[in-house]
């Protein structure tokens, strides 16, 4: 059983910065999902376990970076510019398959962290 936790949220006024860390250990590609009132859990980032291939949502293209750091058993979601609209709960996500975006593909869930980012 993997067990994912997740630091890092917290309330930020647009055009700030938050960075998301989620403490995973074990050979897993790794994900990022985002959930807002009222919209279903998205995709928001991925990272390989190697941590050389990534994949965005269009909608943090530029603005969000994940990254991984093997030996400390954790990986990252450093947010920049953030807007009022990337305002949910972050999960982080364990996936036993190859990069992908689908939700259905990761088998362990962290928790979830807060963002909320004032206009």
């Amino acid at each position: 059983q993997v067990q994912l936790v997740e630091s890092g949220g917290g309330l930020v006024q647009a055009g700030g910065s938050l960075r998301l860390s989620c403490a995973a250990s074990g050979r897993y590609v790794m994900g990022w999902f985002r959930k807002a009132p009222g919209k279903e859990r998205e995709f928001v980032a991925a990272v390989s376990w190697s941590g050389s291939s990534t994949s965005y949502a269009d909608s943090v293209k530029g603005r969000f970076t994940v990254s991984r750091d093997n030996a400390k058993n954790t990986v990252y979601l450093q947010m920049n510019s953030l807007k009022p609209e990337d305002t949910a709960v972050y999960y982080c996500a364990a996936s036993r398959l190859p990069l992908t975006t689908n939700r259905g593909a990761y088998d362990y869930w962290g928790q979830g962290t807060q963002v909320t980012v004032s206009s």
